[in-house]
């Protein structure tokens, strides 16, 4: 039998993680709130950094939106929502929706997928596909069995000057040596020396061994928009809101510390140490703040006639199109979208508000489901509370206006916008 070796180019689109990108992946999932006080905290512990005091600085001309009550997305509401804006058939889709049901608050699926399998009566090849495209999602690490598959999935959207194979074998074979600092053991096992094992063993320590955690909370929490978009003349103008953030540069003390033959060796590597964090740390804030501006102006070009007229005029809208737009992982732009607010002609807004999956209309381009269920709402709300709309009577009061939809997806939409069936309101009136 010949042996023929083949070459072949394969082009994927898939998120890598440089080490300053892992930073400011880590800040991007934060609220506007929240990274102000992680900045606090990190100008507490590097003396490489200051705030910049310019009291002499006019504020943007945004005006003061902060202070409205929200409530906080849970990870079940933040992977349903990944879920309904992706391209998994609906087998797929209804099969998904149960296992994120059965994820618990760290965001791993404790109950075997052969048992779920066995109760529901499913193909197990076809619901590991399912799994493997929910592990796909934001945080990355989610829907894992464990936690080696955990922290697994989360190095492979690692890059980075690291040795891979290594990681990946610590992982693998040494999870309770990690856990136990056991690196003589490793470094003996994997025939590695004991610096690459720490240096390993570094890497593996910045990753997320519980994915849900960030999002486990539903606590009410105070927004503060991230961003501002106003309409100035023909145009809307994007600006991101720095209120509150520490405006941060590198310290000219230590800088000449550096400079200064007399510093011993010892200071002089902490010294870089803390200006390479503190360095990182600002490039991190850049990229967030670059990156919300450009999802924002993305959401903006899609989304005009929202902003002019309201919700009625809101146009489908999913992941990718934004992620297409702006060149970027649809991972990413679910990061950006969650807990990050703005303020725009018609009001506070969070980002993922605008991701929306379609209704056809009878003649004419689809309308977003957030404007369907403001049409369901304006409905039930203007009706005779004597003979309340049935869901069927919906349906066809939405045809009249151009919507076709079928009463089951009323029933959904009504359900979520805690709206009582027509028997139910009838009688509590």
């Amino acid at each position: 039998m010949a042996l023929e070796i083949k070459q072949s180019l394969k082009m994927s689109q898939q998120l890598v993680m440089t080490p300053q990108l892992q930073q400011a992946i880590k800040l991007l999932q934060l609220s506007h709130t929240e990274l102000s006080d992680v900045l606090a905290q990190e100008m507490v512990g590097n003396p490489i950094l200051e705030d910049v005091i310019d009291t002499g600085r006019e504020r943007d001309a945004a005006p003061e939106a902060s202070g409205v009550l929200s409530k906080k997305s849970s990870l079940y509401e933040h992977l349903v929502w990944q879920l309904r804006l992706s391209s998994m058939t609906r087998e797929e889709e209804a099969l998904g929706a149960l296992i994120l049901g059965n994820l618990d608050d760290d965001g791993y699926l404790r109950d075997p997928l052969e048992d779920t399998c066995t109760r529901e009566g499913l193909d197990v090849l076809f619901a590991e596909k399912v799994l493997k495209k929910l592990q796909e999602f934001d945080p990355v690490g989610v829907a894992s069995r464990n936690l080696r598959e955990c922290l697994l999935l989360q190095v492979k959207h690692l890059a980075g000057p690291w040795d891979f194979d290594l990681i990946e074998a610590m992982i693998e074979k040494h999870i309770h040596n990690l856990e136990r600092k056991n690196y003589i053991a490793i470094a003996k096992d994997l025939q590695v020396t004991m610096e690459e094992v720490i240096e390993a063993a570094k890497v593996i320590s910045d990753l997320e061994p519980k994915p849900g955690r960030p999002l486990a909370t539903e606590e009410p929490q105070y927004i503060t928009p991230d961003i501002h978009v106003h309409k100035v003349g023909d145009e809307f103008v994007i600006v991101l809101n720095d209120d509150g953030l520490p405006k941060l540069k590198i310290s000219n003390v230590y800088k000449n510390v550096l400079a200064q033959q007399s510093t011993t060796a010892q200071t002089k590597g902490y010294v870089q140490d803390k200006l390479k964090s503190a360095i990182w740390l600002i490039k991190s804030i850049q990229q967030r703040q670059r990156t919300i501006y450009r999802v924002t102006q993305s959401i903006v070009k899609f989304q005009p006639e929202f902003l002019e007229k309201g919700i009625a005029y809101l146009k489908p809208m999913v992941l990718r199109d934004v992620a297409e737009d702006i060149g970027m992982h649809e991972s990413t732009i679910s990061r950006v979208t969650n807990n990050k607010y703005v303020h725009c002609p018609q009001g506070i807004f969070e980002l993922k508000f605008f991701f929306n999956s379609g209704i056809n209309r009878v003649d004419g381009e689809a309308l977003a489901s957030e404007a369907v269920k403001s049409r369901i709402k304006q409905l039930v709300a203007a009706e005779n509370p004597k003979r309340p709309l049935s869901d069927q009577r919906i349906v066809e009061l939405l045809k009249e206006a151009n919507i076709d939809i079928a009463r089951r997806t009323v029933a959904k939409y009504r359900e979520m916008l805690g709206i009582l069936s027509s028997s139910k309101r009838k009688r509590l009136l």
